[in-house]
């Protein structure tokens, strides 16, 4: 499961309690999140007294790369109380990451036209409190009441002022000199609340012509006297500031870091002089989005903006910033920088609830320690432990400031249930690069930067100095070889997206675990094989020549010739990286097992268990390979597992279900502003984990309990999660392997600094003598073939009966260790 970063990006069976309370409490109901066209921004004062602009007007923006369509749509307009709407008809389209612009009616005073608009309505709109909704189609609203952001068609909608009609909060009041707009990243977090601040009308049009009353763009003040507003005033003693989407003028502090890189370019600045309140934060973003500031570390400055509240994804907590139109004056340079606070982070890692609507508590829990001091400069004076490789595209680490907290024999932190997230995290961002190593290597004292809020990590420490990294000499486990001939080995490995387009050393470094780490399996159940041209979207979906070229890779680093087994899916249906069509494919070495091929698997014929006479115990598949109920909504956008029956041993029957069930995208981080965090995708994972559960249980039940059965693959869950439960039948159906490992070794993936587990193998009782062991060559390691840990299972010979030989208890090792 390979994640991507964008600026600051993110990455439970149903909706926690707490979270259904709190949105149930809330006077807005939220509409679903808008992923290519929004509301950006709305202004009722065209025309009135002291207005600059003429007319009134509504923008939109598409956040996409492509253009989108707009001719059957419609912007409506309603008072404050929201029960008759106003109609105007949309045509043409809105470009790829442009705005459009829909000019309305006109007022007797103002100076400045609007550029030339996109859809002319002539709506009288208010100056202070309505309602603006986006409509795909155009017909007026009626008959919703207050709850219009959840009727049918509505894509966008912004209440603002007075009114009740709003996306869960109504976004600040108009005034005929100020507009609302959507903060820079233009996230829809259906709060309008959140989403919009309060600032000088500015319109543009699709053509990219843009207005401005009072032209913000321009040089701004030149006065080089600070203004009252100190950054503690701004960062408030709450996680929201409280004079969010007022402008600010002329804020003095020091520069402690620069970010010039990016989308999200900016600078940290920090008050030297500190307020007496413990839970107001002394430093600041200032975002000047494509823009590098012209400043340098210890400049003395005074910074003009808008005060913003950036949610960098849905369910995140939000940063404050300075965002809007930025005017930084530059005072002095050389100035000494403010002492950093050493990190020290309580015990707890955060309380239930919004805590966007609780006090804070910074002795008490970690999230609360870290809000008091965002945006302000912290240092590590401790040496400190790696729990995650360095990402050296990013320049990405994590580290433990808790070395006992639930470590690994590898030296990683252990993730162990969902109430323990591991406190002591913390994740590093080196700004001026860092060395590549792996899990267990230490940082010395010394890393000090800024402390920031992305969703992708949520807290971390912008580092302008890195402490020394000393590697902590980490080895890639092997397979130890089998005691007997006869032992079947079976392994699952998710080979991230693999494609035969892909550089010949990522399939070299792939083959080479297969043959050296995993001692070339029996039987190999692959994830993530993507068609042959890889993420081109084409409507190519056949993955022959890049299977056939990972053959030959192992072939030539003196593996057997593998035959295969897969189904290809249909174009576009089973999720990952667009254009991929990534599916499990089954490799087999025919001189250790046999394949039963039964025709008729397609991407939409469902396997189902047969039995050869009406009272036989004897079983097989209807189809083989086959998938699982491929056409069931369950399924959707996701890979549909992959089933095949071999023989071994004998003719031995053997049942493998190749897995690749749903990710955990869309899922809120561990950091999120409403704690427990919100893991929507679990609702899927568990519906997929009944189809599978039910096709093993027909499996078990027309054999009598006789079927061997495995079923493994990357499962995108932890082993205490329901989806777990689900497919094991809470342990009588299939026993979970990894269960079996000693409890510090129950990982097979990293992410956010915990060694976690998302790949399985999952076994039937009728199989009796069995090794098994998860292999560590890729997830703790800076130089990856892959961000997962294959697994494998060896099932041993002459284990079919009672009692046991000696061998065949579980417990013997098939990992070095």
């Amino acid at each position: 499961m390979a994640t991507p970063r964008a600026r600051r990006l993110i990455t439970a069976a149903s909706l926690s309690l707490v979270v259904a309370a709190t949105m149930a409490a809330l006077p807005g109901t939220a509409n679903a999140l808008s992923s290519d066209v929004v509301i950006s921004a709305v202004y009722g004062g065209g025309g009135n007294s002291g207005a600059i602009f003429k007319n009134d007007f509504i923008e939109l923006a598409n956040t996409t790369g492509s253009a989108i369509d707009v001719s059957n749509w419609s912007v409506q307009y309603a008072s404050a109380a929201g029960v008759v709407f106003q109609l105007t008809r949309l045509t043409g389209s809105i470009p790829a990451h442009g705005r459009y612009l829909v000019q309305q009616a006109a007022g007797a005073a103002g100076t400045l036209a609007l550029p030339t608009p996109d859809a002319i309505g002539t709506v009288p709109m208010s100056g202070t409190s309505g309602v603006v909704a986006l409509v795909t189609n155009q017909i007026s609203l009626v008959g919703c009441g207050t709850l219009c952001a959840t009727a049918p068609n509505v894509k966008d909608l912004v209440g603002y002022g007075a009114t009740a009609n709003v996306e869960t909060l109504a976004a600040p009041g108009l005034t005929n000199s100020t507009a609302i707009a959507r903060s820079g990243a233009l996230a829809d977090t259906d709060n309008n609340a959140a989403d919009f601040t309060s600032g000088v009308p500015k319109a543009t049009n699709s053509a990219g012509t843009t207005a401005s009353a009072g032209d913000p763009d321009g040089p701004g003040p030149v006065d080089p006297t600070p203004g009252t507003t100190r950054i503690h005033d701004i960062q408030g003693s709450g996680r929201i500031s409280p004079i969010v989407g007022q402008n600010v003028t002329n804020v003095p502090g020091i520069v402690t870091a620069v970010r010039t890189t990016g989308s999200s370019r900016g600078y940290w600045f920090q008050d030297p002089s500190a307020d007496a309140d413990p839970l107001t934060s002394e430093g600041l973003f200032v975002f000047t989005g494509s823009t590098s500031p012209a400043v340098a570390i210890g400049d003395s400055v005074l910074a003009t903006g808008r005060v913003t509240e950036y949610r960098p994804a849905t369910g995140a907590q939000t940063l404050t910033e300075l965002g809007g139109t930025i005017n930084t004056i530059r005072l002095t340079g050389g100035n000494a920088l403010p002492a950093a606070v050493p990190v020290a982070l309580p015990d707890a890692y955060t309380k239930s609830g919004s805590l966007e609507a609780q006090p804070l508590e910074p002795s008490s829990y970690v999230l609360d320690w870290l809000e008091v001091r965002e945006g302000m400069r912290v240092t590590i004076a401790e040496e400190t432990r790696l729990i995650s490789p360095v990402n050296t595209e990013f320049s990405e680490l994590w580290v433990t400031l808790k070395p006992g907290q639930n470590p690994t024999p590898r030296g990683g932190s252990l993730y162990k249930s969902y109430d323990d997230p591991n406190s002591g995290r913390l994740m590093i961002l080196a700004l001026n690069g860092a060395p590549a190593a792996n899990v267990g290597s230490t940082l010395a004292a010394g890393t000090t930067g800024p402390l920031d809020y992305q969703s992708f990590g949520g807290y971390v420490v912008q580092a302008t100095q890195l402490g020394t990294i000393t590697e902590g000499g980490l080895k890639r486990q092997k397979v130890l070889p089998p005691k007997k001939q006869g032992d079947l080995s079976v392994a699952t490995y998710n080979v991230e997206n693999l494609a035969a387009s892909n550089p010949a050393a990522k399939f070299a470094r792939l083959a080479e675990a297969v043959v050296t780490n995993l001692g070339t399996p029996d039987i190999l159940a692959l994830e993530e094989i993507q068609d042959n041209n890889g993420a081109t979207d084409n409507g190519v979906v056949a993955a022959d020549q890049t299977v056939a070229k990972f053959i030959a890779a192992i072939q030539a680093a003196g593996g057997p010739t593998y035959a295969w087994r897969s189904i290809d899916p249909n174009d576009g249906t089973d999720g990952g990286e667009p254009g991929g069509n990534i599916r499990q494919v089954f490799l087999f070495n025919p001189a250790r097992a046999t394949f039963v091929d039964r025709p008729g698997g397609d991407a939409d014929t469902a396997v189902s268990v047969v039995r050869e006479r009406p009272t036989s115990n004897q079983i097989s598949l209807s189809v083989s390979p086959g998938r699982i109920n491929p056409t069931s909504s369950v399924w959707a956008s996701s890979r549909k597992p992959l089933v095949g029956e071999f023989l071994y041993d004998g003719n031995k029957q053997l049942f493998v279900i190749a897995n690749h069930l749903n990710s955990k995208g869309g899922d809120y981080p561990l950091t999120a502003a409403v704690q427990p965090p919100v893991r929507s995708s679990e609702v899927q994972r568990v519906k997929q984990a009944t189809e599978i559960h039910d096709f093993v249980k027909d499996l078990s039940d027309k054999s009598a309990g006789r079927a061997r059965v495995i079923v493994l693959g990357d499962l995108n869950d932890y082993q205490f999660s329901p989806a777990l439960q689900t497919i094991t039948g809470n342990g009588t159906l299939l026993k979970t392997l990894i269960d079996t490992l000693p409890a510090d070794q129950r990982y097979s993936y990293v992410f956010d600094g915990n060694s976690q587990v998302l790949d399985h193998i999952l076994i039937s009782p009728a199989i009796k003598g069995y090794s098994y062991g998860v292999v560590h060559i890729n997830a703790e390691f800076a130089d990856q073939a892959s961000d997962h840990d294959p697994q494998i299972v060896r099932i041993l010979t002459g284990c079919d009966v009672d009692p046991l030989p000696t061998r065949c208890l579980p417990g013997s090792p098939v990992v070095d260790q």
